[in-house]
């Protein structure tokens, strides 16, 4: 069953973290892409760039309305996801546990619907 484990975290909390934080973080997160790919679950995966790199697409009475950024009312932003093929939820939710922003931010995990 796949998983998409879509992690969520406050963009602004990384703006004064030194040069060695960051890189930490980043061997962390390569560490964790790495143990993914080795237990042979990892069926995709992106870093997303900050939310004032996107836009935002509404359809409305049938006109499109682009607005910049998902500027939500929320600390934390969507920064990135993995697809993970996991038998089951509690296994899903130990390989989040894992994800380095876990212990800064959170990690949704949420079954990926099919339709046979």
């Amino acid at each position: 069953m796949e998983f998409l484990l879509l992690i969520h975290e406050a963009e602004s909390d990384r703006q004064d973290w030194s040069e060695n934080d960051q890189t930490a973080l980043m061997a962390a997160y390569q560490a964790f892409g790495q143990s993914v790919m080795d237990a042979g679950v990892m069926r995709g995966g992106h870093a997303l760039q900050p939310v004032a790199a996107g836009k935002t697409m509404r359809v409305r009475e049938g006109a499109p309305m682009v607005t910049d950024g998902p500027f939500a009312e929320t600390k934390e932003q969507l920064g990135g996801y993995y697809l993970l093929d996991c038998p089951d939820m509690a296994s899903a939710l130990a390989w989040a546990e894992k994800i380095p922003t876990a212990k800064t931010g959170y990690v949704e995990v949420r079954p990926i619907m099919t339709f046979d």
